[in-house]
This record gives structure tokens, sequence and C-alpha cells, in this order.
């Protein structure tokens, strides 16, 4: 029989989950371009982070710690994918055209939707093309709009570290969309 105490943490968890679970997800999407595999991951951390609910101590906020396992999942699911080279198949990738529909256009021109849907499509691939750590604090900053110290803390890495890799990153995507390599 469940105690009220059990109760109060299971109803403490549910809105926890109710409310970052469209983050983690959003960043799961965004890091991984894939919407059913977005889906399994943040499932996945939400497990995870039930399961040791009990065990998480506050040291930082809810939402830095499920960012945080998160993270962990998707860099070892990646790590398991090369693992499994023969797996890689295109069709795991966003639509250039659904993509394209993130992006705010006044203009609707054939020809404004073909720009766009070209913009987008070169900057999911300078994102594709940066290390893991870059593509990381990239997407935290640019998709999830977090703050350089919040990245720091959700990464375990240093504030100056997070400022390096956005700085890397920051270069390689303007690079790509600035001329052709």
């Amino acid at each position: 029989m469940a105690t009220a105490e059990d109760e109060s943490a299971a109803q403490d968890f549910s809105s926890i989950v109710v409310t970052h679970r469209p983050q983690i997800f959003r960043f799961l999407l965004a890091s991984t371009r894939d919407p059913d595999l977005a889906e399994t991951l943040t499932q996945d951390c939400f497990l995870k982070a039930h399961r040791n609910w009990a065990s998480f101590r506050g040291e930082s906020s809810a939402m830095t710690w499920l960012m945080r396992i998160a993270i962990n999942l998707q860099k070892d699911h990646w790590r398991n994918r090369r693992m499994q080279f023969w797996r890689q198949t295109r069709t795991n990738a966003v639509d250039v055209d659904e993509a394209s529909e993130w992006l705010p256009s006044h203009d609707s021109s054939a020809e404004a939707r073909l720009l766009a849907k070209e913009q987008v499509a070169r900057v999911w691939r300078a994102v594709k093309g940066l290390s893991g750590r870059q593509r990381t604090v990239f997407l935290l900053r640019h998709v999830e709009e977090m703050e350089l110290a919040e990245i720091a803390q959700t990464t375990g890495l240093s504030e100056g570290t997070v400022k390096a890799h956005l700085s890397r990153a920051l270069a390689r995507v303007r690079a790509e969309l600035g001329g052709k390599r």
C-alpha cells in the first residue's frame, strides 16, 4: 500500500515531467533530427530520472539534472550508432521541407521558400559537422536558449570551456552559411 509520502513524491515527479518534457524532447529532436528517436530518448530520460528520483539531491535544478541525463543518453546513442555503422541511413534526417517551416518567412514566393529550405539545410549540415561538445553547446544555447552558466552546469564544463566551444561552433556555422567550403 502506497504511503502519503510515496504519493507526494509521485505527484512531485509528475509535475517535473509535465513541466520539463517539452524542453527535453525539443533538445533531443534538435540533436538527433529524428522525431521517433527523440521521443524514445525522452522517454528513457524520464524513466531513468524516475528510477533515480529518490537520490536527486537538489544540488542543481531539476531541469539541469534532466538535461544532463538527456545529454548522456544522446552521447550513448551516438557512441552505439558509430559502432553499428552499417545501420546508418538517410531515413532519419529531418525533412528539409518540414524544417524550413521553422523559419519565419513573410515572403511566400516559391523562390523565398526554396531559399529558406536551402538555408535550413546548410545550417543542419554545419551543425552536423560540429564536434559532439560543440553541437551540444550550440543546441543548448540556440535551440534551448539556455544561458552560458546554465549550459556549464548542465554539461559539467567550465563556463570558459562552454564559451570556447560555442565560439568555435558559431564560427563553423557562420563559415558554412557565409560561403561554400
